[in-house]
């Protein structure tokens, strides 16, 4: 069956779809000794000899963890700078893993880690908006004002982020503590966010990934995702597809 290069390579558990775009457009993959750099390109995984980095891809059998990741953690499988990595928490594990999205070095969290290249394109994509939910901690009183900026849009260097929900409101005058829910998620957006209203993150803890949530899974272990967990995750992202294609039928 001929399928495109890049979901090949994400099947095989060399990365996410888009990463695995990145691989072959530097050049590092070939198909039957050629090198291939263009990303519409299609292929027969069965009949034809892929190689990235000079290692033949090999068809893996596909595995799906929950990690409760700590802080002080990088989610990536490179890093220049020998920090600490969240997939090498992972014991045991022979086939090539990586964490779907990521959670900046001081947040914590649960964060899903597979080699699933199918699965990372769907929770990370933001066509999918699969929804994500952080209990933040923040320095002082948190004011009406504030949540309803949140909660409308702020703006930042990239442009006015998308509307969020607050809730579970806990207010002090020295702390403050409430959820957030987005349904995407640029580099550090909840931390610009919040200072942006002048306010300092104590705690960025991620405690919800779509319908994935286990308040028992202690910071720093980690664990199987069930069938039906990893089923329901899928069916999740394309109900929401499914209806942006409906919606935009109608327009």
């Amino acid at each position: 069956m001929l399928e495109r290069l890049q979901k090949i390579l994400a099947k095989a558990g060399v990365g996410s779809r888009r990463e695995c775009e990145k691989i072959i457009a530097a050049g590092r993959v070939t198909v039957d000794g050629k090198r291939v750099t263009a990303l519409g390109a299609v292929f027969d995984a069965d009949k034809s000899k892929i190689c990235c980095d000079g290692t033949l891809i090999q068809r893996q059998r596909k595995i799906y963890y929950l990690l409760s990741k700590p802080k002080g953690y990088v989610c990536t499988n490179r890093d220049e700078l020998d920090r600490l990595k969240a997939i090498d928490i992972l014991k045991n594990v022979t086939q090539r893993i990586y964490t779907i999205g990521r959670l900046d070095k001081e947040s914590e969290g649960l964060i899903v880690v597979t080699n699933d290249g199918d699965l990372a394109n769907k929770l990370s994509h933001p066509k999918y908006e699969v929804s994500k939910t952080y209990f933040v901690e923040v320095d002082g009183y948190l004011s009406d004002a504030a949540i309803k900026a949140l909660e409308s849009g702020v703006w930042l260097s990239f442009g006015k982020t998308r509307p969020v929900r607050i809730q579970h409101v806990r207010r002090g005058k020295q702390r403050s503590r409430f959820e957030m829910m987005l349904k995407e998620g640029k580099n550090r957006e909840i931390r610009r966010m919040l200072v942006d209203c002048n306010y300092k993150v104590r705690i960025l803890r991620r405690i919800r990934i779509g319908n994935l949530y286990d308040p028992a899974l202690k910071v720093g272990k980690y664990r199987k995702l069930t069938d039906g967990e990893v089923a329901r995750l899928f069916a999740l992202a394309e109900r929401v597809n499914t209806k942006d294609a409906e919606h935009s039928s109608v327009l």
